[in-house]
């Protein structure tokens, strides 16, 4: 039998730490002597050695209990799912990392915020569009635009401009929102509308549709500083190139907010 300070100096792990694995059920000691001290079985190493492991593979104290149990095909499953955890959560922080950098150099005037995106004030024309409107998830949109495609080209409409989003709801639902997928067209037809000439207060994304939310935030800066001005319809997301065939960081995205001033 090991005293716990035995126990700790073989397998650096702390007499603290091992009472706090005892606490949670992970490591009993194998007795308790009747003065309190704690005593261990050499094979013991081997099952601290696998809360250790597990530890370093990110796996929390609270997780670990029921992973000891775990047949090793098993356990493979659950580490698989851990590693692809971890990769979403390095492109989040690298997604997050760009943005500080970016947003450090803009403050410190190395880049203004007006080269990043630069807002504009356009005429948006009058346009012939043939649109679905439906009520979905973000997940859901890649579907409606194909189900766009599929409608459109079987009533004969040919695509004469590009594809573009509205966001009718008056709050942002990521699971659920009001939205229309449109296509400018050039024939009239069964279900071809007009969307009518707005004024709008417009930037260009490119890159990768995950850092839309960016352009959205220069418009928002913008009007926070042009008061004079007001969205007065839904605002857009004009799709300027196909993303089958088009790099994500070569995408190209207008965003667009119909404005009216006061």
């Amino acid at each position: 039998m090991l005293t716990i300070g035995e126990f700790s100096r073989l397998s650096r792990v702390t007499p603290r730490m091992l009472r706090h694995y005892d606490a949670l059920g992970l490591l009993h000691p194998d007795a308790v002597g009747g003065n309190g001290y704690r005593y261990y079985r050499q094979e013991q190493l081997f099952d601290l050695a696998q809360i250790q492991w597990l530890k370093g593979c990110g796996f929390s104290l609270g997780e670990i209990g029921p992973l000891l149990d775990l047949d090793e095909g098993r356990l493979v499953l659950l580490l698989r799912r851990k590693r692809d955890e971890l990769r979403q959560e390095l492109e989040d922080r690298q997604v997050l990392l760009s943005r500080l950098e970016a947003d450090i150099l803009r403050m410190e005037g190395t880049t203004p915020m007006e080269t990043q995106y630069q807002v504009i004030l356009l005429e948006d024309p009058e346009q012939k569009v043939f649109s679905i409107r439906k009520t979905v998830g973000v997940e859901q949109y890649h579907d409606l635009f194909c189900e766009l495609r599929r409608e459109a080209a079987a009533r004969g409409l040919t695509q004469a401009g590009p594809i573009q989003m509205l966001y009718h709801d008056p709050q942002f639902n990521h699971e659920c929102s009001d939205v229309e997928a449109q296509m400018v067209v050039a024939q009239e037809g069964p279900g071809v509308t007009r969307k009518p000439r707005s004024t709008c207060a417009a930037v260009q994304h490119r890159g990768s549709y995950e850092n839309l939310h960016l352009a959205y935030e220069a418009l928002c800066a913008w009007l926070g500083s042009h008061t004079d001005y007001h969205v007065c319809g839904p605002a857009m997301d004009r799709y300027l190139n196909d993303p089958h065939n088009t790099p994500p960081e070569e995408l190209e995205t207008g965003v667009l907010f119909p404005v009216e001033k006061l």
